[in-house]
């Protein structure tokens, strides 16, 4: 089986610079701090991080987050490779979800799942995000966002508002605290986030931003970046001064800081899964869910996408049904 090292899976990603984030080794070690396992395979010009979840019983949830990685067209040579290790780990099934869109999806399988795979009921990672094009000069990416954005990124500095690096992720978290009771969305812990930055920023792969006024912190994110692509994950903002719209600012800070290392892209990660039209007419007077998300994201000037899947491969269909019904519950 041709299981591989961290050392070996980081020479085998140097092959794939746009590699997703997800697929890294650094977030394979973030997630075994936290209760996963991580182990890499490789079969020719293709690999895969696969994450593993122990269950009751001995038995296992497998899961690639945005991967495989190579090739499409030589994914099916990594599947039996895929097969074994996840039968070792007694796996009920292995959730897939891919780094393509979902039109792509389509143009390679014909709208359905590849062969041998299902459509699953459960994502982990959201499916719609807006990913904003950093190739532009600052003043035309500036131009592409919505006039609202625009003025309030501009307030917030003539307010006072300053944005500087920093590397105090307990204050992040008390951040985080106030935004998810505020906003009622679960958290990470303490640990997690402290875990994530020091895992990632001395590779140069993450920044904690935080957005001030007169040495008071109002808001806060960790923005992350791999190849040509940067990701906002984890964001925050106390109820404080909230007229001086610091998150605007905050995030176009991140938007520089990604441009500024070689990113091309910025994904804004998370809108709610529904087309451009819905999202459109329903964001003003829904705030349930990611609504409100989606009417800040919005003003930033990013194209929607869907990402394919998620899917499914199943290892032992008694338990597996007992799990659809579970979600379905």
């Amino acid at each position: 089986m041709p299981e591989i090292t961290t050392e070996k899976w980081d020479r085998f990603l140097s092959q794939y610079p746009n590699a997703h984030l997800l697929q890294t080794s650094a977030w394979g070690e973030l997630k075994t701090s936290f209760g996963w396992d991580a182990a890499r395979i490789t079969t020719g010009d293709t690999g895969a991080q696969v994450l593993f979840r122990r269950l009751p019983l001995g038995f296992s949830l497998a899961y690639i987050p945005k991967g495989p990685v190579g090739a499409y067209a030589d994914w099916d040579t990594l599947w039996p490779d895929v097969d074994a290790l996840c039968r070792q780990r007694r796996a009920v099934f292995l959730k897939l979800e891919p780094d393509l869109w979902q039109g792509e999806a389509d143009s390679l399988w014909g709208g359905a799942p590849p062969p041998g795979f299902r459509l699953s009921p459960q994502a982990i990672q959201p499916l719609r995000t807006l990913m904003v094009d950093l190739r532009p000069d600052e003043e035309d990416i500036l131009a592409r966002m919505k006039q609202k954005t625009r003025y309030n990124i501009r307030l917030a500095a003539r307010k006072g508002v300053q944005v500087r690096p920093s590397s105090d992720v307990d204050t992040f978290y008390s951040l985080m605290d106030v935004t998810g009771a505020r906003a009622e969305f679960g958290v990470h812990s303490l640990e997690y986030y402290r875990c994530a930055y020091e895992i990632f920023h001395p590779l140069g792969q993450c920044e904690l931003l935080q957005a001030e006024y007169q040495g008071e912190p109002l808001a806060a994110l960790m923005v992350f970046a791999c190849g040509n692509r940067a990701w906002y994950l984890y964001g925050a903002s106390s109820d404080k001064q909230r007229n001086r719209m610091p998150t605007y600012l905050l995030q176009w800070e991140a938007m520089r800081w990604a441009k500024e290392r070689g990113c091309i892209e910025y994904d804004l990660w998370g809108v709610p899964d529904y087309d451009e039209g819905e999202l459109e007419e329903n964001f003003t007077h829904r705030s349930d869910g990611l609504w409100g998300v989606y009417r800040f994201k919005r003003g930033f000037g990013g194209e929607l996408h869907r990402g394919a899947g998620p899917w499914d491969r199943v290892y032992n269909p008694l338990l597996y049904v007992f799990y659809r019904w579970w979600m379905n519950r």
